[in-house]
């Protein structure tokens, strides 16, 4: 009944089909007349080419069965394949006696699976072939290979080429060029080389041979190599390259910005006129945009005459990279406006985009639009859309995109192989997500749940930096040894060394630090990245050793202004604001200009210094001079600078003068000076604005309590105590560590702990009387309780810090600085007591508090009492 509605173009293919259902209403007895009347029509190749569906097909087959026309059997073969019906066709091929004319349509089978991106079926159907006597020719091998790099799947490769030497194809160039490709593609570089180097030999290579070697090269990030054989090729075999060649090269230029050798190829392109290849035209935009040349690629991409998605997606790549986001999302919108089909290379570089300028609520805006206009998340898609997540602490919505890929992406069923690049990149990225997001203990999960030998070098930098910047500073430094110890074959590059050079300079872990720049400078890392420098000033300074922190200042081959600034900011910790105000000269003559974040450091530099006069010059000549509106940041560090200074009616009116609403930092820093002059009445009301502005912290509370203490206030003290209980605000206990001769040892206040406790106390307590004895009085009145003095004095004797000290002189030889650090701000009884204790001690005290270093020796203190 379907046969009258289908289009029928041929009249004898009409004819045929017309006698075909009279011959199947008639009846027995009458068919040989119907059927003699239907033959005389004949089924030939060309009705059969003309059959365009799966029905016409079958009832041609059936009647060459009728008429006996075996002779057509591969051209119905053809009719089925051109139908898609490639059951029928192989249920043919099947009753097909082999033989090398006909293996063209396994040939045809086996080149539509590769094309409609199924190469398991591709294996399939070599295997039935191979099955049922069929021998493969040398179009077929090149397929299958090529099948073995889509999965990929080196193994299948590998027994593959095994069979090709084995059947007499090993000098057919065109199957050995499909097996160095193959190689290439499964990542066996060493093996796709030994090829070519075989074909080079025997003197079989061609073009194709050529490229496809340094595709592999390029594909295995290996430019140089990839570079050298393209030299070799067109200048000493004078190959003149084609279309592929250059679209395999212009990446290998990218990857290394070598900019003079992609102008090369550029210039070749143009004089042999395959710039007009639209592939090439993309190759050569890409390549400017990655080397950083974004103008030259926008020159290309406006003279192109033919454009395509990748064309426009290279030019928002390259402006997204480039940090020219405007010009990122102005293409963005002009491909909106003309029509062009957004893919998921475009919005990804949008997003991504975002993400790197830290905008992630902007990012995140994006990946909602693209979800919505049903675009399909790629694994780069997902990694930014992370990173976004990161940037803004978006916990829920990275928790929405780790569930989007453990639903579309990730592979985590246990029974598939192992995980690929993709997946890593993803795994990598949640690691970092969660970590950013202080998720640390679902971050470590993550980070456990890949398997040793599937971690790259990423997978460990993620979560030592998680730690470094988001966790305990401790566990970074231990995975990082860990990743020594238990896998030879990583190592760590210029992130990673960034992130432990973070951590040890949040332990003020010198010893550690040292080792790593030893490392560093042993494996002559690019002779010591700029951003690794830049953390070896940073951590040499929080460790206490600013003369080193300046010596690799001084030793960088370049600097930036994180440079300048990370060595003016470790002076200012240290008290040496001269020498911060010294290194703010030196960087006004290289010249580079000083921003918002500059000023923030000479203030701090100088409020830590006690240059109140220098200070305030710098703060009225920040806009004036240099056009630097003052921030609150800024004003907060001048209400520090005037309050360490006594003169906290200047700071107040500081503050009522501010063209902005002060913020929590300021008020933290006038409660600050109100704890050290012992100003009650502005203390309080210091604390009052905090507590409107709901930014009361146990820090905030501290302060007043100590405030109310030293006024022997004591009914305020409880009252305090009180409304912190009430709030759940709990003070952080005191904590300090010490670097002993076999590792790091941390007290907290009384602390019994330790297996020497006893000596600890002992020697503690000698020191205290023999400074009793050269004028050391207790300061009671840092003791925060309602005793008499003699207990007061007992509590104070107590304190971690001393302890601390007493471990460090117990355990480190004569003359040994004496390295200590606290969590929070030391007392004003600790800190004469060990001023008055490098008086009788060989030892330099180094301590490094919550607000600064105090370097203690010959009974005075680097901080001049500005502390």
């Amino acid at each position: 009944m379907l046969l009258p509605c289908l289009p029928i173009n041929s009249k004898p293919l009409l004819s045929l089909l017309t006698n075909t259902r009279l011959l199947s209403c008639t009846t027995a007895s009458t068919s040989t007349s119907c059927f003699a009347c239907a033959t005389t029509i004949p089924i030939t190749p060309s009705i059969l080419k003309q059959c365009d569906s799966l029905t016409h097909a079958k009832l041609l087959h059936q009647q060459s069965v009728v008429q006996g026309l075996f002779s057509l059997v591969t051209n119905l073969v053809g009719t089925y394949v051109a139908c898609n019906s490639t059951a029928s066709a192989i249920s043919l091929l099947e009753r097909l006696p082999p033989s090398p004319s006909s293996v063209f349509w396994w040939n045809q089978l086996i080149r539509r699976a590769l094309h409609l991106g199924t190469p398991r079926h591709v294996f399939a159907l070599y295997r039935r072939m191979k099955s049922l006597g069929w021998t493969p020719d040398h179009y077929t091998f090149p397929f299958v290979f090529k099948a073995c790099a889509d999965l990929p799947s080196l193994s299948l490769g590998a027994s593959l080429h095994a069979t090709v030497s084995r059947s007499g194809f090993a000098s057919n160039v065109f199957v050995c060029n499909a097996v160095v490709a193959m190689y290439g593609k499964c990542g066996a570089l060493s093996h796709a080389r030994n090829m070519f180097d075989d074909l080079c030999r025997r003197g079989i290579q061609d073009l194709v041979s050529w490229n496809s070697v340094v595709s592999a090269y390029t594909r295995a990030s290996d430019a140089n190599t990839a570079l050298t054989l393209f030299h070799r090729m067109s200048a000493v075999h004078w190959m003149l390259p084609d279309a592929v060649s250059l679209v395999n090269i212009l990446p290998a230029c990218a990857s290394r910005a070598a900019s003079l050798h992609g102008r090369q190829v550029h210039g070749f392109a143009i004089r042999s006129g395959l710039v007009d290849d639209v592939f090439v035209g993309n190759a050569v935009v890409d390549m400017y945009a990655k080397c950083g040349k974004v103008e030259e690629a926008n020159k290309v991409f406006q003279r192109m005459r033919f454009k395509d998605v990748v064309s426009w997606n290279a030019m928002v790549t390259g402006y997204s990279q480039a940090g020219r986001l405007e010009h990122a999302l102005s293409l963005f919108e002009r491909m909106r406006e003309e029509n062009i089909e957004l893919d998921v290379v475009t919005w990804t570089a949008v997003i991504a985009g975002y993400a790197q300028r830290g905008q992630g609520c902007d990012a995140l805006d994006v990946f909602r639009q693209m979800c919505s206009c049903g675009s399909r998340q790629n694994a780069v898609t997902l990694v930014s859309s992370l990173s976004a997540c990161a940037s803004v602490g978006a916990l829920l919505h990275g928790k929405e995109t780790h569930c989007y890929a453990i639903k579309f992406i990730l592979n985590l069923d246990g029974h598939g192989p192992d995980p690929g690049d993709d997946d890593l990149k993803v795994i990598n990225g949640l690691i970092d997500m969660y970590a950013k997001c202080q998720s640390t203990e679902v971050a470590q999960k993550m980070f456990d749940s890949v398997s040793l030998k599937d971690r790259d070098v990423v997978t460990w930098t993620v979560m030592i930096g998680g730690y470094a910047q988001h966790g305990d500073a401790n566990d970074a430094l231990q995975l990082f040894s860990k990743m020594f110890k238990t896998d030879k074959s990583i190592k760590p590059n210029d992130y990673t060394l960034s992130c432990a050079l973070v951590a040890c300079a949040r332990l003020a872990a010198l010893r550690f630090g040292r080792q790593i720049h030893a490392y560093v400078l042993r494996n002559c890392y690019d002779s010591v990245m700029l951003f690794v420098a830049n953390c070896l000033i940073d951590m040499y300074s929080k460790s206490g050793d600013v003369d080193t922190a300046q010596i690799v200042f001084d030793n960088m081959p370049q600097r930036n202004a994180v440079s300048w600034t990370s060595l003016m900011t470790g002076y200012g910790m240290h008290g040496r604001g001269e020498d911060a105000l010294r290194v703010f000269d030196e960087m006004r003559k290289v010249p580079l200009v000083p921003d918002g974040i500059t000023f923030l450091v000479v203030l701090y530099a100088c409020s830590h210094s006690g240059m109140v006069d220098h200070g305030i010059n710098f703060f009225n000549r920040m806009s004036k001079d240099f056009g630097v509106d003052p921030g609150p940041e800024h004003y907060a560090c001048m209400v520090d600078l005037w309050g360490r200074a006594g003169r906290l009616g200047e700071a107040m009116k500081l503050i009522n003068e501010m063209p902005m609403e002060p913020t929590p930092a300021v008020w933290v820093a006038l409660l600050s000076a109100c704890r050290l002059h012992s100003n009650v009445e502005l203390g309080e009301f210091a604390a009052n604005r905090l507590l409107e502005l709901e930014s009361g912290n146990d820090g905030s509370y501290t302060l007043l309590s100590n405030i109310y203490a030293n006024a022997r206030r004591w009914k305020d003290v409880a009252r305090i105590r009180y409304m912190m209980k009430r709030t759940g605000i709990k003070k952080r206990p005191g904590c300090s560590w010490v670097q002993g001769r076999k590792g790091v040892a941390t007290f907290f206040v009384g602390d019994w702990s330790h297996s020497q406790s006893q000596q600890i106390y002992e020697t503690l307590a000698d020191l205290i009387q023999r400074i009793k004895a050269i004028g050391y009085v207790p300061q009671t009145s840092f003791a925060l309780h309602d005793v008499d003095d003699e207990e007061k004095g007992d509590l104070l004797f107590e304190h971690s810090e001393k302890l601390a000290l007493a471990y460090g002189i117990l355990t480190l030889p004569p003359g040994a600085p004496i390295r200590i650090t606290k969590n929070l701000r030391i007392c004003g009884d600790c800190h004469s007591a060990i001023t008055y204790i490098s008086k009788i001690i060989e030892h330099e005290i180094i301590l490094r508090d919550s607000n600064r270093f105090h370097h203690f020796k010959n009974g005075s203190c680097s901080c001049k009492g500005y502390w």
